[in-house]
């Protein structure tokens, strides 16, 4: 695992001569939030919700830091949909009429967000897809290879299952937004390691909502019967969240959670039990290679030695595309991962309430 971390470090050097640069704040705004509309220099950051932790915590700042210490004069405007497609499409238009240059969108829907993509492309923008590939003539898309996102969630839950893995096992699986098209993705590379080997028995989309996915849960269990399920595949963490609070509800304990992101209350419920895996997407290198290539089209760079890959968008464009390795994280290698990278501090982790459980699990 330290292997892991350290090509994920080299990564981010990569992408850079520069290693640091001054990072805007974390207010959640659909204003520019840390500069002046307009310009020659201006890049524009859409990010798709406030409710997923990972965006106005680390990618935000990440991405503006960087594009900071790659040109000093650069601007970035800065807003967040709020979950809301049609707000991001209002952003967009926004965007174009307040002059940026190149806009990073990780769209709330892909589809919904075509028309949108060509205004800005029609006014002469360069548009780059971040971590979602939105449809239409985008530039570029910067993301991690999703399909093994999902092959590594399903192989954790075989995994923890280890000799209680059979054709016979009940899993449930909750899958992401449908209008998310890595939600897709994580869902096809899931069924790649759990077909043939457990019986999935109950499959329903979660939305990306704690709330819906625990409803979604709570179905299962009324089907299924709590004594049945085996295990349950959560396509991120915030999902899990909701998911193990159902479970906790219906004295289910002890089966394997899978989940994405690894927000800090998934590394806390690995740490605990209560979850058992996520998969760590290092937000860092994932920022600092949209913002890189951001900057170099913005210069009119040629950005094919960092999007040295090309996927097809789901109108059928071919983007080139730069996809980073995500990483499976259980109890086991959480010192390797998003410590050794501080995302997070054994303190952020081991706060009172989780203390015997990282003392348990030789985190203090």
């Amino acid at each position: 695992m330290r292997r892991v971390v350290i090509g994920t470090a080299a990564v981010s050097m990569a992408l850079s001569l520069a290693a640091c640069g001054k990072a805007g704040d974390d207010k959640k705004s659909d204003s520019s939030s840390s500069s002046s509309s307009g310009g020659s220099k201006t890049i524009g950051l859409l990010l798709p919700d406030s409710v997923t932790a990972r965006y106005e915590k680390f990618d935000k700042p990440y991405f503006e830091a960087k594009v900071s210490s790659l040109c000093a004069d650069c601007k970035v405007e800065y807003a967040n949909a709020a979950g809301d497609s049609a707000k991001q499409a209002q952003q967009v238009s926004s965007m174009i009429t307040k002059g940026v240059k190149v806009i990073v969108i990780s769209s709330q829907d892909a589809a919904a967000i075509k028309s949108s993509v060509q205004a800005a492309v029609d006014k002469g923008i360069k548009v780059v897809a971040y971590d979602r590939l939105a449809q239409g003539p985008v530039s570029a898309f910067v993301s991690f290879d999703n399909v093994k996102v999902g092959e590594l969630q399903g192989q954790a839950l075989l995994d923890s299952l280890g000799s209680k893995a059979t054709k016979k096992s009940k899993v449930v699986m909750i899958n992401g937004d449908d209008a998310d098209p890595n939600a897709a993705q994580f869902k096809e590379g899931a069924h790649k390691a759990l077909d043939g080997k457990v019986d999935i028995a109950y499959e329903q989309s979660g939305l990306w909502k704690d709330t819906t996915a625990a409803q979604k849960v709570k179905a299962a269990i009324t089907q299924l019967g709590a004594k049945n399920i085996a295990g349950v595949y959560s396509a991120n963490d915030g999902m899990a969240g909701g998911i193990a609070t159902t479970l906790k509800g219906a004295g289910i304990s002890g089966i394997p959670l899978t989940g994405q992101d690894a927000e800090l209350a998934g590394i806390q419920r690995i740490v605990a039990g209560t979850q058992s895996s996520t998969v760590y997407k290092a937000f860092k290198p994932e920022a600092e290679a949209a913002a890189t290539i951001a900057v170099d089209l913005l210069q009119g760079k040629d950005i094919a030695s960092l999007a040295t890959s090309t996927q097809t968008s789901g109108s059928g464009d071919k983007v080139p595309s730069q996809l980073l390795t995500p990483v499976s994280v259980t109890k086991a290698n959480i010192k390797d991962t998003v410590i050794a990278d501080k995302l997070y501090t054994v303190a952020d982790i081991c706060t009172a309430e989780f203390a015997k459980a990282c003392k348990a699990a030789g985190l203090q």
